[in-house]
């Protein structure tokens, strides 16, 4: 059990923080990412000496994050109404680049499935399938929310201050 331990305590020490951005972009709020990452890896640590290739176990929380992120959602939905969020000092949030705040605040604002396919699909750099596969949903559900997702990011930042990029103009399809 030694070794075993040591491997997975390495992996966390390795991913982590990556994990923790994952977990981030998809609750938008740090504490609750932190609450959900450490349910991941707690579940990845019961799970940990089944795992075939090591290899697997960024996908194996990957996984665990977005299945207990969607099903915290659900019961979130149906019970807890916030008063106010409080948003932790800029240094706590992880960001991949730097970030770009218009940016990070309009992701938060996407339904909870858009977040979670631009987040696997661009910032996890996962194909439509994995997304899918992740997700439990069709590929083409994954490009139809990837389709509604960037319209509407595209339409909020092109009010909040249009990117040399990006045209004003044209929906979605």
């Amino acid at each position: 059990m030694g070794d075993s331990f040591v491997e997975f305590a390495d992996f966390v020490e390795a991913r982590s923080k990556a994990l923790l951005r994952t977990a981030y972009l998809l609750t938008g709020d740090h504490h609750q990412a932190e609450d959900l990452l450490q349910s991941a890896l707690t579940s990845l640590y019961l799970h940990w000496n089944g795992l075939r290739e090591r290899r697997a176990a960024e996908a194996y929380v990957r996984r665990s994050l977005v299945t207990a992120y969607t099903s915290w959602w659900r019961r979130r939905s149906s019970r807890e109404l916030p008063l106010a969020d409080i948003p932790d000092s800029e240094a706590e949030i992880p960001t991949r680049n730097g970030g770009n705040d218009d940016l990070w605040q309009h992701l938060n604002a996407l339904p909870r499935q858009q977040r979670a396919v631009v987040v696997l699909r661009f910032y996890e750099d996962l194909s439509v399938e994995e997304t899918a596969a992740m997700l439990g949903i069709s590929a083409g559900s994954v490009k139809s929310h990837t389709s509604r997702a960037i319209g509407s990011l595209r339409m909020r930042l092109g009010t909040a201050g249009t990117r040399a990029g990006s045209a004003s103009s044209g929906g979605a399809s």
